[in-house]
């Protein structure tokens, strides 16, 4: 089993979502979160005074799955997640030792 985090564009969700979905996703965590990469941020304007934005808006998604659905999962975020300007995120990958569902008991894939 692996973890897969990704770190999306905010607007990118909804469609992410959708296709995650298409691929038989049927479960995903997902935090609101702030932070930069190369980008190192920006600058705005607001009532004629600059400032600097130094911490992005993103979305990180985390999916727990099997080993032979990562490579379809990974493709999928590529496809829907990728605007191809600066900041489209980043894709993160590692092994799961072990699941347990807490209501049941279930363990392994069972318990994804």
């Amino acid at each position: 089993m692996k973890k897969i985090e990704a770190l999306i564009k905010p607007f990118k969700l909804d469609d992410v979502r959708e296709a995650l979905t298409d691929v038989g996703i049927t479960g995903m965590t997902v935090t609101e979160v702030k932070g930069f990469g190369r980008q190192k941020g920006h600058t705005e304007v607001y009532r004629g005074a600059e400032y600097a934005v130094d911490f992005l808006p993103k979305v990180k998604i985390e999916l727990v799955l099997a080993d032979d659905m990562v490579e379809r999962v990974v493709e999928v975020l590529m496809e829907t997640a990728r605007s191809g300007k600066i900041g489209d995120g980043k894709i993160f990958i590692y092994p799961v030792e072990e699941v347990i569902r807490i209501r049941t008991g279930e363990t392994g894939e069972a318990a994804i």
